[in-house]
Order: C-alpha cells, then structure tokens, then sequence
C-alpha cells in the first residue's frame, strides 16, 4: 500500500512498538505486527490489531498502572 503520510513510500510487513498514553497511564507494546513504509517509517495497523493494542491499554489504564511495557501476543 502507498503511505499517506509521505505519498511516495510502500508499506512492507513488519513490527514496531507502539506508545499509548491515556489519562496517566503509558503502555508500551513490543513486536507488535504493522505494515511499515520503506521511506518515512510511519506504521499502519490493521483492524483486528488495533483493537487488541487498544483493549490492552484500557486494562492497563483501569488498573491506574503508570507506565507498562509489554511483548504483544497475537
């Protein structure tokens, strides 16, 4: 897919970590899978992926953890 954020990159599969933040609570999620532009970086997740890396936020949020670091698990 062409990234929308730069116009010329294509996205390849790959995995990054993604940073959350609500209220005062940070989640990080390790290795989670994403589509990845080959020229700015800029990272697309798909449907059934954000939601888990969402719900897991949440969770993180309604135990008022501070900050969590996490591996994602598919």
């Amino acid at each position: 897919m062409k990234c929308v954020i730069c116009k010329t990159g294509e996205t390849r599969p790959g995995v990054v970590t993604v940073t959350l933040a609500r209220g005062e609570t940070t989640v990080l999620l390790k290795g989670t899978p994403a589509e990845i532009c080959r020229n700015c970086g800029e990272y697309y997740l798909d449907e059934r992926v954000a939601a888990k890396v969402y719900a897991t936020a949440q969770e993180a949020a309604d135990r008022h953890a501070e900050v969590e670091i996490l591996r994602y698990a598919a």
